[in-house]
This record gives C-alpha cells, structure tokens and sequence, in this order.
C-alpha cells in the first residue's frame, strides 16, 4: 500500500508542480514588463527589482496553489485512469476512499502552505512591497531629455532642446527653451545658446545656462514686460515628477495587515451603527480570503479525484478540459461572492465561503455517486470519450496514412502536384499534421487561460457597474485576437517541444534517421509552418488586430465605467510649428527649418478640437540660430477662418524684440498674421496606442508627432516590435527543437518545464531590451530586434551541436 501511494503521490504531485508553475506564470506576465521599465530608468536597482518580485510572489501562490492541486489531481489520476492503472488498482482492493485518503495527504501539504502563505507571507509581503515603493518615490527619480520633445516631467517646468550629447557625469544641451509654469497665465520663459546639466542635491539637477535670456510679463499689466540677458548663469531644477513605481493593486493596504490587526478592525460590536458595519466589511472580506482561498484545496480535493478516477476513456484531454471549466466555476464564483459582499447584497462570510461550500457539496455527491453510478460521472466520460475521439481525428497514424496512400491522394501530393515539387513528402506531412494538432490544442489552453484570468479580474467592476452580459461577450470575443497573436510564439515553442519529444520518445526519430533522413531535413517541414505562422502573425497584426484592439478598448473602458474615451488629446498645450519648407520636402526633412525662418512654439490654456478655437494663445518665435526670442504674440482668443484661410486672433498683443530691447510692441482686438501658416488639423494629434495601428498607421503617426514636438521614442520601439515579434515564432520554433530531442525521453512534464523556463528567459530579455529603448539607452530597432538575435543565435548553436 505504501508502494501504491509514493506512487500516486509521486504522479499527483509532478503535474501539480507543473500547473502550480504555468498558473502563476500566467500572472507574472501582467507585471514583468513594468519591473524591467523600473529596473532600466533606474528607479529600481537590481535587488530593488528582485525584491519587488519576491514580494508579489506571494499575492500569486495564494490564487494558484489551489488551482495546482486541483490540477495535479485531475491530470494525475486521469493519466492513470487512462493507462487503465486505475482499473488494476480498484480491481486490488483500493476504493475511492482509498484514493481520497491518498491525495488528501497531498491536499493537505497544500493547505499547511496556503495558510503560511495568506497569513504570514502574503501580509509581510504586501508591507514590504509598500515600504518599497514609498521609499523608490522618495529617490531621485532618472530621466533622459529627447531632443526636440517638449519634456515635462520637472516640477513646474516644461523643457524643449534641439540637441542633446552626453558626456562623463553629465549633459549638454544645445539650443534650451525653458518655460516656469509657477504661473501658468504668464510662463516665465529663459532661452539659451546652450546648457551644461549636472547633478544637485537629492531630487534637483543644476543647469548652466550661456548666452540666453529670461522673459518675464506682469500678470495684471501687459505693458510690465522684462527683458534680461545673460553670458552664464545657474539654475536649479526640481526632478519633480517620478517615474511610477505602483506594482502594488489597490487592495494591496488592507493585505499588508498583520491578522490580529485585522481581526480587530473586522470586529464590531452588536450595537455597531451600519456605518461602522460598511467600515468593517472590507477588513471582515479580507479576514475571510485568508482561510478561504487555502481551504480550497480540500474543496477541490473531493470534486477532483473522483472526476480524475472516471476519465478513464478520455485521458489526460478529459482531464485537461476538466481543470479548465473546474477553475473557470470555482473562481467565478468565488469572484462574484466577494463583488457581492463588497456591495453589501451577501454577508462576508457567505461571500467569500459560497464556493467552497457549494464546491463541498458536489464533491460529496460524486463522491457518493461513484460506488452507486450516476449521471454526471457518466457525462464526464462521455465528453472524454468525444475529446479522444477528436484528437485523433487529428492526429495522423499509420493505417489512417495506409489507407490514404491507397485510396486518395493525401494533401501534400495535391500540394506536390499542383506545384511539381517534391516537398512536402508523406513524411512531413505526417510531422506537420502532428506539429498543427499540438499547436492548435496549446493555442486554445492559454487563450482560454487568458480569457479566464481577464474575466475575474473585471467581475468586480461587472457586477459594480451591471454591465450587460451581452458587452462582456463582446469584449471577450474582441479580445482573442489580441491574445491569440500574444500567445502564439509560446505556443509555437510549446508544441515544438512536445512533437519532437514524443517522435523522440516513441522511437519513431530514430526510424526516420536510420531511413537516411537527417535531423534538418526532419524538421524542415515544421520550421517552414513556423515561418508562415509568423508571416500570418504580421498580416494579422497589419489588417485586422488594429480594429479588433481598438473594439476591445472601448468595450473594456464601457465595462469599467469610464466616461465615453476621445483619442484627441487637446490638453496638450505645447507644440512646436512646422516646417518651413514645402510638404512634400518637409516630409522627408522633418525638422530641417527654412533658413532665415523662425523655429515657433505654441502654447495655449484650452483648445476646442470641434470648433477650432484656442484660448489664451501664446506664440513664441526664436532664431533658429542664436535661439533666443525674436517674437511673442499673445491671444485670448484664436479662431481659423476659412475664408481668409488663416488663424483669426483677437484681444492681444504683439512684441518683437532685439538684445535685451523691445524692438517693437503692438496691441490689437483683432489680426491676423499669414505667416503662422498651422492649420487646424496640425493641433489635432491623436493619442493611440501602438496596437490600435497597423505598421503603416503607426509609421505615419510617430512622423507627425516627431514633427510636433511630441515624444516617440516608445513608439518608435513598438513599431520594430511590429515585425520582431512575429520573427520570434520561427526563433522560438529553432531554439525549441535541440532541448526537445534531450527532453523526449524525459517525458511532456519535462518539455512543459523547460518551455516555461525558456518563455520566462525571453520575456526578461525582450522586457529589458523594449524598457531599454524607451530611454533611449538603445535605438528603437536595436531595442526590438536585439531578443530575437540573441535567441536565434543560442538555437542555431544548440541545433548545430545536436547529433543529425
């Protein structure tokens, strides 16, 4: 008996670490890239970053340690069921209670560390991670200064230079437009030939201005207007504005408490009034969470060993299919019980335990029902038997292959003959039905995954705002695209990984070796699918997912409760003017201005989009030599005019100026002037995401923005993502096939395992390459395309090392 339960244990456990890892991998995916930004601006070090991990790690195991052992036992005991061990087994004595008394050994191991987990580890995590978080605000915040963007991150301050170099400790900026917003009405603007920034004190960097000037106006008396110039001067500026360094959710504060903290801000006396109650259901939810969530891997214990034992006909797919839908129920529920606790409509208690009492329930009954028989055991094995029977309907095998070569023509001699190729043969259209079968199933896994995870973490702000089930559908269903064409890469290592190692662990590579085929010619057939997947990943991204993205967006605000969005951003108040030059040659020569002409800068309070107004309009003309200001007109109002073609200003003034004079000053209730030749659509820049756009949008609108004045350097990064990407899929494809040959014999526990490791190695160097390009520590295409080589180059080795 001792035999027989290291045994089950032993299996049991093996699939539950695997899940327990893939599940919290799947969450770990929502913050990497956002550790990585930290860790490459410097507002994080490197243990700063490691810490931060270690602390959410916690967060994570509380959810996915009872998915594991629901996991564990349902693919355990199916893999046993299939192999009919579980047959032998009954026919020896063992009951299903035996089984339960079994894996209830393991169920509890889970439950001993899901409650040091919620009750010590999570809170004490939480705490560190806020402490951690507070004390990276309070540090000097990094920064890298673009030029010829309008820089915003200094407290009061907005910045524009047209050139920037770097030098040991320090930078220099060359031709500075600095404008003091401590009264927004009046900007205090200083000009200058140049800058040398050095670092100041904690938060501050110090500029040394040369050859620049200040401009100051008085607030009340247009005419009160000082002029000052300068050979060098210093300023100091505050660093202001940090980089956001939130990995914590909102509820972080409430699981940062110590139990008996929180069991006295839980606690309510019998005379409590109902707003002492409100106060105390947050704390009496979270008090719950903490039991509730590690008693659930005893809830799922009872439901899943005796669904595992009846999935004998179906297998592992049953058990696959099973774990899914089981996990989808339980945290559906769960989910939903705490949204309703938290509106008041269920007491805590209820809330947060519903599931794990109607979870107890159901497994009583099929506990019961499996001595006696019953209907939804019966349909457990009859869904497992229409999986097996569709997986091998897409599976080839050789008397399928057999009768296909003596009745029809297969595909690939369709494909032969059409094209009068010899490729593909019977044999790599063997290995390429093989790779798509496996591809298709782990495509359709993690989507389903993804799809799972989204839906709890929006079920709050479902019941909250009563979103009709009909927009959730709809958000759902636009949303596969975006994860379909996130997934695939994975998925194309993935399935790679399991087709060469089961060739591999069935022989059947060594056949087709010793039949004179070398292990290139092998896996020809899969590398061209992964190539065309990843061409297909382009096209995708190029025709449809702009669309799909920009759907989901809106969908997705709607279901939140946010106001209607607009992608028009008429709040930003800088913006530099166009070139001088013709379109067609400002085009190709974007930031070139016409010699002689000035460089212009608009700043305004408020801009209406629809009616093409401006309020309180200012313009500021510089020489684009010397830089300093040569004019300023003033507004408080600037509408187009189409019959003048032109900018209609009224209500202000105009001054030109020469050195440290005004060389002229004129005020006007109403002009024009016809060399301010913007029209309206140059104010209205559009603020989208990166994956709302196709290449071609997205190259044109990084074009416009760079025009203006606006920041691309992040744009930039995602559009050589646009292609990059896709490439993985084939890079993924060649890394996987050498650590598949050396896994095969190990088994798919095995091949899982490494597919995650290798997913995770990717993730952190493409997250710290892109966090790298948008700060412009690398070139945007240097940035994108840097993982893909990196991986190509490790899997060319490993294949060219790999025995042919």
């Amino acid at each position: 008996m001792r035999i027989l339960t290291r045994y089950i244990l032993g299996e049991v456990l093996s699939h539950a670490l695997l899940g327990g890892v893939l599940f919290t991998f799947v969450l770990f995916m929502r913050i990497i890239g956002k550790l990585l930004e930290l860790l490459v601006n410097g507002t994080a070090s490197v243990p700063d970053v490691a810490r931060m991990i270690l602390y959410t790690l916690p967060g994570f195991l509380t959810v996915t340690i009872p998915m594991a052992v629901l996991v564990g036992i349902l693919l355990g005991l199916s893999r046993l069921a299939s192999d009919s061990e579980i047959t032998a087994m009954r026919a020896a004595g063992m009951g299903a209670l035996d089984f339960v008394r079994i894996i209830s050994i393991l169920s509890t191991v889970a439950l001993a560390l899901g409650l040091l987990n919620t009750l010590y580890l999570e809170p004490k995590g939480a705490a560190s991670l806020l402490a951690l978080e507070d004390s990276l605000k309070s540090s000097q915040g990094s920064f890298e200064v673009q030029p010829r963007v309008f820089y915003e991150n200094f407290k009061n301050y907005v910045l524009y230079v047209q050139d920037v170099k770097p030098v040991a400790g320090a930078a220099i900026w060359k031709h500075v437009f600095l404008a003091d917003l401590t009264k927004p009405a009046t900007p205090h603007i200083t000009t200058a030939d140049q800058a040398l920034v050095t670092p100041g004190g904690p938060g501050t960097l110090t500029l040394h201005l040369r050859d620049g000037s200040q401009h100051d106006i008085s607030t009340k008396d247009p005419n009160q207007y000082n002029i000052s110039t300068f050979a060098t001067t210093e300023m100091p500026i505050q660093t202001g504005a940090q980089e956001d360094t939130h990995i914590s959710r909102s509820d972080t504060v409430n699981l940062a408490l110590p139990l008996d903290r929180l069991l006295a801000l839980a606690s309510t006396g019998s005379h409590s009034t109902p707003a002492q109650v409100a106060a105390a259901r947050p704390y009496r939810i979270e008090f719950n969470r903490r039991f509730s969530y590690p008693f659930a891997c005893l809830v799922l214990m009872l439901v899943g060993v005796p669904l595992g034992l009846s999935s004998k006909r179906g297998g592992k797919s049953t058990g696959f299919v099973l774990t899914i839908l089981l996990v989808f129920v339980y945290y559906f529920l769960s989910s939903v019980g705490v949204a309703l606790a938290k509106q008041g409509k269920l007491s805590p208690f209820l809330g947060v335990w519903g599931a794990n009492l109607i979870f107890a329930a159901a497994g009583a009954l099929l506990l019961q029902q499996m001595s006696r028989g019953g209907v939804a055991l019966s349909l457990v094995s009859t869904i497992g038997v229409w999986l097996k029977s569709a997986l091998d309907r897409l599976r080839p095998n050789r008397e399928r292959a057999e009768n296909a070569s003596r009745e029809h023509k297969t595909t690939a001699q369709r494909f032969r003959g059409a094209f009068h190729t010899r490729f593909p043969l019977i044999l790599d259209d063997y290995i390429l039905r093989e790779y798509a079968a496996n591809f298709a199933l782990v495509l359709g896994s993690f989507s389903t995954l993804f799809l799972i995870f989204t839906f709890f973490e929006l079920i709050g702000d479902i019941i909250r705002n009563r979103s009709a089930l009909v927009t959730v559908g709809d958000y759902l269903l636009n949303l596969i695209p975006y994860i379909l064409y996130n997934v695939t890469p994975l998925c194309s290592l993935v399935a790679v990984l399991i087709t060469f190692g089961a060739l591999s662990k069935t022989s059947e590579l060594t056949a087709m070796k010793s039949a004179g085929l070398s292990l290139y010619r092998i896996v020809a057939p899969v590398l061209v699918l992964t190539a065309v997947i990843a061409c297909a990943l382009f096209a995708f991204d190029e025709f449809y997912l702009p669309a799909a993205n920009r759907r989901q967006e809106a969908l997705r605000s709607e279901i939140k409760g946010k106001p209607a969005q607009t992608f028009l951003r008429p709040d930003r108040k800088w913006i530099s003017g166009q070139s001088s030059l013709p379109p067609e040659q400002a085009f190709n020569s974007v930031r070139v201005e016409h010699p002689g002409g000035p460089a212009r800068v608009f700043y305004y309070q408020f801009f209406d989009p629809d009616k093409n107004v401006f309020a309180n309009l200012t313009v500021f003309e510089l020489d684009p030599h010397s830089f300093t200001l040569t004019r300023r007109i003033f507004a408080a109002s600037a509408r187009w005019d189409d019959k003048v073609n032109g900018w209609i200003f009224e209500n202000g003034w105009e001054r030109t100026f020469s050195g440290e004079s005004t060389a002229g000053y004129n005020s006007f209730s109403l002009s024009t002037f016809p060399e301010i030749h913007e029209q309206p659509g140059y104010f209205k820049k559009e603020d989208r995401q990166s994956q709302e756009m196709s290449f071609g949008e997205l190259s044109g609108y990084i074009a416009d923005l760079r025009q203006s004045g606006f920041d691309t350097k992040r744009l930039s990064v995602q559009l050589n993502r646009k292609i990059a990407y896709p490439a993985i899929t084939l890079v993924m494809a060649i890394l996987a096939i050498p650590f598949s040959l050396s896994a095969g014999k190990r088994g798919g526990v095995a091949g899982f395992a490494i597919a995650i490791l290798m997913a995770i190695s990717y993730l952190a160097v493409a997250g710290l390459f892109e966090a790298m390009g948008n700060v412009n520590t690398l070139p945007p295409a240097l940035a994108a395309w840097t993982p893909d080589a990196l991986f190509a180059l490790a899997g060319g080795y490993l294949l060219l090392r790999t025995p042919t």
